[in-house]
């Protein structure tokens, strides 16, 4: 059984990896990764993996090939399992070829795991089919860049030239005029279509179409850079047309999700979604509590509540973990009322079959409140299952109108960032345009971990909060949100966000 992996990556958009090389990311002992490997898929990589970094760009090499073959060997010679993940498709353009050889000289059995390759995904991505039956029927891969050492290029430029087919050519940027006069010198008109795609499916997708007479030029006026494809043939003339990706309302846009972990990865799916670069930046950690010996006590009595008040997603988790650990289920809610602060706690309640009696049109403490005292709330035994730490003022106005409340702790947050460096970094870059807070916590954490007299050295950089509560936390810190949904969900913080990137 082989316990070596050449994996292909894919494009970049993480969507875009196979289902098997999710796998072996997630089983690997040791990591081996590329440049145009998606440095997010490494969060996939169980806690004591070895993760090593080769990446080749632009000619600055971490590790020259021959140097990267011997350490592939090195590694699989410990009996661990080795993934070797490259961009795209080990296969095509990616020396995967080369690894393999040596790993058989070595006598080492290997798997190859196929990643799509960028010049299909890069180029569908930005609008163009590689194959069309009303432009051809062929497409040709060819690299840009040939081995400095090799006798004689392997570039048949008359072929190319007489063809009607698609080129692709990969990692051909510095040598587009090169390209560009060989190919009308043999034959292909000045005016072909050619089209460039720099970091084809990622949210910060680039691309333009010209035609051979005046690509290179234009290039060099748009200081054009690497990473980028090269697509030359009449399919390019539909890059207009069946361009959609680039058209994303959030296309580039850096958007800094603060939510914890657990909960962050709907709002990190949506944002992306919608072409944002999202930077995933927990600043709390929900966690389980060291003791549930209260939480079982009032499970035990929940027959004395007239009323069940849910605050959270999470709220509601915990809370059913205990139900569960001491073998009881929804019917113990038989009789009560039940409140679910918010459409995302209400589905949470649903999936366990509880339908809330009421969910108020805000989810603010001091709509709720009203919304239950018009429910006849006044005088009753609730319950309220939520964090350790959290706002009072539901409870207090509860108390205030007479209810006999209890506050049941079932989960808690804490700080998990070590330091606040890797958001600087892209702050300093100019690589964030919002950071979004969804509670109070985030808010405190961030700044924590982020100064506000270093956050204000950015003024460009706007602040998404969920609601009013949050927002006067971030007011706290001398900042004021210039983004606040009326709607206080995470659907509502996107719609804000991208109504204010595309000015609507």
């Amino acid at each position: 059984m082989a316990n070596v992996f050449l994996v292909g990556a894919g494009p970049g958009d993480p969507g875009m990896l196979t289902l098997r090389a999710k796998e072996i990311i997630e089983t690997c002992d040791i990591m081996i990764y590329d440049y145009l490997a998606n440095a997010d898929f490494l969060k996939w990589c169980k806690p004591d993996c070895e993760i090593l970094y080769v990446g080749k760009k632009g000619g600055d090499h971490t590790l020259p090939q021959d140097k990267i073959n011997d350490l592939i060997v090195e590694k699989a010679r410990s009996g661990l399992v080795v993934c070797r993940l490259k961009g795209g498709d080990p296969y095509v353009f990616g020396r995967g070829g080369e690894e393999g050889e040596e790993l058989v000289e070595a006598g080492i059995d290997f798997e190859v795991v196929p990643g799509i390759t960028a010049g299909v995904a890069a180029a569908a991505y930005a609008g163009i089919p590689v194959t069309h039956r009303d432009f051809t029927t062929s497409v040709c891969f060819i690299t840009g860049h040939e081995d400095p050492t090799k006798a004689e290029s392997g570039n048949n430029w008359e072929v190319y030239g007489r063809s009607n087919s698609t080129l692709v050519f990969y990692m051909g940027v510095g040598n587009l005029p090169m390209i560009a006069q060989n190919l009308m010198e043999n034959g292909r008109p000045a005016d072909t279509p050619v089209a460039l795609v720099r970091w084809g499916t990622r949210c910060n997708q680039t691309s333009f179409v010209s035609d051979l007479e005046h690509v290179a030029e234009e290039a060099q006026a748009r200081n054009w850079k690497a990473p980028s494809i090269i697509i030359v043939g009449g399919v390019c003339s539909l890059h207009d047309k069946l361009g959609w990706f680039e058209k994303k309302p959030l296309l580039g846009q850096g958007v800094v999700v603060t939510r914890a972990r657990e909960q962050a990865s709907g709002l990190v799916n949506v944002l992306r979604s919608h072409g944002a670069c999202v930077h995933e930046f927990p600043t709390i950690s929900v966690e389980p509590l060291a003791d549930y010996n209260e939480v079982e006590t009032a499970i035990l009595q929940l027959a004395r509540y007239q009323w069940v008040v849910f605050t959270s997603v999470n709220g509601v988790k915990f809370f059913w973990e205990q139900l569960r650990e001491i073998g009881l289920d929804a019917r113990i809610f038989g009789g009560m009322q039940i409140a679910a602060i918010g459409p995302a706690t209400a589905d949470e309640l649903r999936a366990r079959g509880i339908e809330p009696d009421f969910i108020p049109e805000k989810y603010v403490a001091e709509h709720v409140v009203e919304g239950l005292l018009k429910r006849g709330i006044q005088g009753s035994d609730v319950l309220i299952p939520r964090a350790k730490v959290a706002r009072e003022v539901l409870p207090r106005e509860l108390k205030e109108a007479g209810c006999n409340v209890t506050v049941l702790p079932v989960y808690e947050t804490r700080l998990v960032q070590a330091d606040g460096d890797e958001i600087m970094t892209a702050l300093g870059a100019g690589k964030i345009r919002y950071v979004t807070f969804t509670s109070s916590s985030t808010v405190e954490n961030f700044f924590e971990l982020v100064p506000a007299d270093v956050f204000k050295n950015y003024p460009d950089v706007k602040i998404a909060s969920i609601g009013p509560v949050t927002s006067e936390t971030v007011k706290r810190f001398g900042f004021t949100p210039a983004l606040e949904p009326e709607d206080y969900t995470i659907p509502g913080l996107v719609d804000a966000l991208i109504k204010d990137a595309t000015g609507e």
